[in-house]
């Protein structure tokens, strides 16, 4: 396998990949991670939601997590700006009521999204820390990864995730 960096032009300098010849095709990502709950943070979890003194938690990581994918061009240099025609962000807590956080988006498009999804997860999941670390700042947020990609060359789903 003859596997090369694609941000890295043929005199090793950095470089955002050139799209020009590629076709446009419905591109989709979808990245998660988990937000690990400490007790003084779960005693407050009601129905799904925490209300805090900024308000609903969960609604307002989504609503950042959306805005976030939106930018993203604009916080990872060699991310191509795109005009997402979607993006779901999803968070639940799980049976022991920490909080998994998906983010999917789509598009059609000459790149992929995978960027946009896994920004979108990690910010809704800062967002949760940032509103909740009034309670604790035990939270973690661990094991952002890409779940699935599908469009352009290649359709992707990790290892770990199958």
């Amino acid at each position: 396998m003859n596997k090369k960096l694609s941000h890295i032009d043929e005199n090793n300098q950095p470089t955002m990949v050139d799209v020009s010849a590629k076709d446009t095709t419905l591109r989709q990502a979808e990245a998660a991670c988990w937000v690990k709950l400490p007790p003084e943070v779960k005693a407050v979890l009601n129905c799904g939601e925490i209300q805090s003194k900024k308000g609903p938690v969960i609604q307002t990581a989504i609503i950042a997590g959306v805005m976030a994918a939106k930018k993203t061009h604009e916080l990872i240099p060699f991310c191509h700006p795109i005009a997402l025609e979607s993006c779901k962000v999803h968070i639940k807590p799980d049976k022991e009521n920490n909080l998994e956080v998906r983010c999917i988006c789509r598009l059609h498009a000459k790149t992929g999204v995978e960027m946009e999804a896994l920004t979108g997860a990690s910010v809704a999941a800062l967002t949760v820390y940032d509103m909740c670390k009034a309670l604790s700042h035990d939270i973690e947020i661990s094991t952002i990864r890409l779940v699935k990609k599908s469009g352009g060359k290649s359709d992707i789903t990790p290892k770990e995730n199958t």
